[in-house]
């Protein structure tokens, strides 16, 4: 029970990946703040919860938008008023402001462009604002960021891959600012069996598995033994890191 006695809060619990660390660490013993945009989705993942075998720890679901800094800050009061604190952050949120998944830089809208870098960044701003002065304060603190093997680059993806890079970067800085009692790292997946996977053109798809040395798609199961390390005190030298789990993916960088 790797997370006894701590309490972790997971965004974007609704879709599968972060779904399966919400479940991996309510298994280890977590009390478990979960949050989503999609209510109907942010219940399956309560009511798979709630199923765990001999499972005693608190649950807290809170539907909201998460971009919205109004909106974290309720869901972090109603954290603190149920829990007191929160030990552990998993910020999951990101994506592409988009239907249209590869476009070309110059063909790239301002739209798309500011919304992409608002999917990937806001919440996580606005949780880390919120949730670090009391990790400070109590002397304790795991945050794990969620980027994209696409922050080394990727053709169509210039909005998406800087704003991961960006994503890279600042886990890097908090680590520096929040240290010696916050530690901050970050999780860069490869091509994982998401709802994302399913508008990706079957060719890209066999390009990018012909370019993994395990010649496979991840499983968000496996993003989740990640995030459960690095939210846990079996990871406690380890603080500023980018922990590629992508297959053994040939990066630009």
């Amino acid at each position: 029970m790797r997370l006894n006695d701590k309490v972790a809060l997971v965004t974007g619990a609704g879709g599968p990946m972060g779904c399966a660390i919400a479940l991996r660490m309510a298994q280890e013993g977590a009390a478990l703040v979960i949050t989503d945009i999609s209510g109907t989705r942010l219940a399956e993942t309560a009511a798979r919860i709630k199923a765990i075998e001999a499972r005693t720890a608190g649950l807290l679901s809170h539907r909201g938008n998460i971009l919205a800094r109004a909106e974290v800050q309720a869901l972090c009061d109603q954290a603190h008023a149920q829990f007191g604190r929160i030990d552990v952050l998993v910020n999951v949120v990101g994506g592409i402001a988009s239907k249209v998944l590869y476009q070309p830089f110059l063909e790239i809208s301002e739209e798309r462009w500011a919304g992409t870098y608002d999917i990937n960044l806001s919440a996580t701003r606005h949780l880390v604002r919120a949730i670090a002065p009391g990790m400070v304060e109590r002397g304790y603190g795991r945050i794990v960021n969620v980027a994209s093997t696409d922050f080394a680059g990727q053709w169509g993806h210039a909005d998406y891959a800087s704003s991961k890079a960006a994503v890279v970067s600042l886990t890097r800085v908090l680590a520096m600012e929040l240290a010696p009692h916050v530690a901050v790292n970050c999780i860069a997946p490869g091509l994982i069996s998401t709802r994302a996977v399913d508008v990706i053109p079957d060719a890209k798809i066999a390009e990018r598995i012909g370019h993994t040395l395990l010649g496979r798609i991840g499983r968000p199961e496996e993003i989740a033994d990640a995030a459960l390390f690095l939210g846990s005190d079996e990871s406690s030298y380890i603080t500023g890191e980018t922990l590629r789990v992508s297959g053994g993916l040939a990066a630009a960088l």
